[in-house]
């Protein structure tokens, strides 16, 4: 598994990681779910910010995470604009982006071995009605760790249009597509070469 963590000594990576992942559930159902303005929309998104700045993270590195966001936030901003209006657009756009950032920082402060015994032992009830706690505990930190690699398929297929002088817009979807279900094969047979799958 790709691993995003950045070693420190922040507030946020001395959380245990069961802590830190019940905190960072709870905030991103808070944003998800709270009716927002876009006031408050916007207030989360800086709440969020302020949470990278105690992970000892500065402007720089959360840019960096928007920016590896930017295709997601402009597809989604304009469907929604297109379909509901200007304010639930930026509303919900600033809604989804705040959580994937959570998502982020969560990844940046937590090693991946942790985050997989957290989620082993917070699903462990499963096991009651005959679920892995293991397999989804480890499906959801693969979805969370997947998410910048599907964000660097699409920085490559940015630079390939640039030295090929093409601009393919909404078309680049495509060639997205098929670079994440080829990776996603590839993640898959090394899964069941290993008799995780």
């Amino acid at each position: 598994m790709i691993s995003l963590y950045r070693p420190g000594g922040s507030v946020i990576h001395r959380m245990p990681a069961g802590a830190k992942l019940a905190v960072m559930a709870a905030l991103a159902l808070a944003i998800s779910l709270w009716p927002h303005t876009p006031l408050t929309a916007v207030a989360a998104l800086v709440l969020v910010i302020g949470l990278f700045a105690l992970g000892g993270f500065g402007p720089r590195e959360w840019l960096r995470q928007v920016w590896a966001l930017r295709w997601i936030v402009a597809f989604m901003a304009a469907t929604q604009l297109l379909f509901l209006g200007p304010t639930p657009a930026l509303v919900n756009t600033v809604r989804v982006a705040s959580v994937v950032l959570l998502a982020a920082l969560l990844t940046l402060t937590t090693r991946t071995d942790e985050l997989l015994a957290a989620l082993e032992r917070l699903l462990r009830p499963l096991s009651r009605i005959g679920a892995d706690p293991w397999r989804i505990a480890f499906t959801l930190s693969l979805t969370i760790a997947l998410v910048p690699v599907v964000a660097d398929f699409a920085r490559r297929i940015r630079e390939a249009q640039r030295a090929r002088g093409v601009r393919l817009g909404f078309r680049a979807v495509l060639p997205l597509l098929v670079m994440s279900l080829r990776h996603a094969d590839g993640v898959a047979d090394a899964l069941t070469a290993r008799g995780v799958a």
